[in-house]
């Protein structure tokens, strides 16, 4: 697997990741008496999620630039 696959896997299980702990962030501030700092926990998927993201939209322009560096040469 080369370094794009694993990083669109990486963020792929992210995303699932970032799903069930908004869930459970869900559930658990329902509660009668919510624990507040439980309203953090998310953000750690998702700032990867904002990594790999950028990452993969940078991707094809990258792509494309250095296509063109290759041509101009």
């Amino acid at each position: 697997m080369n370094w794009n696959k694993w990083v669109r896997q990486i963020h792929r299980w992210l995303s699932i990741a970032f799903t069930v702990t908004v869930i459970v962030t869900f559930v658990a501030l329902a509660q009668e008496e919510p624990i507040v700092w439980v309203s953090y926990v998310p953000l750690l998927p998702l700032a990867l999620l904002l990594f790999t993201g950028l990452y993969l939209f940078a991707l094809p322009y990258v792509a494309r630039w250095r296509r063109g560096r290759r041509a101009a040469s």
